[in-house]
């Protein structure tokens, strides 16, 4: 994308709407195109931060690298592997099952 800040059509909520099988009222899709061009606005203010000075971070938890160190005691568990439930354990509390998968009922109709 260039500079400029793109915008959404009402076309484009309208069919976002239809592909999520949502049903948008004439207020409501004039709401949310007004609220998804001033979320756009705002990452267009943000894409003109300079940034250029800011380490990049591969991971959020990079944050709680050390932290016990620092004294501010954050940390993250261990990975560590656990033995997992018996599957016949879990398929005999399921409502309803086929003895190897969860039956759920279907709830898209298109």
């Amino acid at each position: 994308m260039s500079g400029s800040a793109a915008t959404v059509s009402k076309e484009d909520v309208e069919r976002v709407a239809e592909l999520a099988n949502l049903e948008l009222g004439a207020d409501e899709t004039m709401r949310m195109q007004r609220d998804l061009n001033a979320i756009l606005g705002y990452v267009n203010q943000l894409r003109q931060i300079d940034t250029s000075q800011v380490e990049p971070m591969a991971q959020v938890s990079d944050l709680f690298a050390g932290a016990e160190a620092n004294g501010h005691g954050e940390s993250l568990r261990a990975d560590a592997v656990s033995a997992s439930l018996e599957r016949a354990t879990v398929m005999a509390s399921a409502p309803e099952t086929d003895g190897a998968f969860f039956k759920t009922p279907k709830v898209i109709e298109r």
